[in-house]
């Protein structure tokens, strides 16, 4: 085809700029939602094994 002298889906940049921006948008909300709630201790006591009381 020697006549087609542009891309046939349009401007591909266009595209690649969209596709980058979505990227970074996801990766910050990622980002963002695992940093939104911190995860907190327990104040549970921990329970006893048995294995502390073995050279007692």
């Amino acid at each position: 085809m020697p006549g087609r002298t542009s891309a046939p889906y349009g401007r591909p940049s266009w595209r690649y700029a969209r596709a980058v921006a979505a990227a970074v948008i996801a990766a910050a909300a990622l980002i963002a939602a695992a940093n939104a709630v911190p995860a907190r201790a327990t104040d549970t006591p921990q329970l006893s094994t048995g294995a502390e009381r073995v050279g007692k």
